[in-house]
């Protein structure tokens, strides 16, 4: 990720990581960064002078006027991240987004009482009542599954 991290003008991806928790879980599959546009280096007196860029973000029509309101908010945010004002714009470019697929449910089977049992036995050793409670359930689910191959 690094790469295209570093083609798109991300030093690094902990931005790209990081964005869920930057733009809320409001705008998390609404909006998306696209790119860190960093103005040409200039230098003062041969030291460079590091000047904040320029943040493109895709947004859905809806979220994008939304959040032309929350931009300061949010400009805010990833400068707390990167601990210094890296970022002094933000631009809002209107684009579809491709929405994630839901994560799909796995088929289940009803359990025979033999198979429960057997769970059962496989934690009783467990002292504490609600970890026992909890792997127990978690064995029901486990074994319960229906592969669909």
């Amino acid at each position: 990720m690094h790469p295209v991290a570093r083609k798109r003008g991300f030093a690094t991806s902990e931005l790209l990581s990081a964005w869920p928790e930057l733009v809320g879980e409001r705008y998390v599959d609404r909006v998306q960064p696209g790119q860190l546009i960093w103005p040409r280096r200039k230098t003062a007196d041969g030291e460079p002078v590091l000047e904040p860029a320029t943040l493109l973000v895709y947004a859905d029509a809806p979220s994008a006027l939304l959040l032309t309101h929350e931009l300061p908010q949010l400009r805010e945010r990833i400068n707390a991240f990167f601990g210094w004002k890296a970022v002094d714009r933000i631009r809002i470019m209107q684009r579809t987004l491709a929405r994630k697929p839901k994560a799909k449910t796995p088929k289940r089977r009803e359990l025979s009482e033999d198979e429960k049992k057997k769970i059962k036995q496989q934690v009783e050793r467990v002292e504490n009542s609600r970890l026992q409670q909890a792997l127990e359930k978690l064995g029901q689910q486990i074994a319960s599954r229906v592969d669909d191959e």
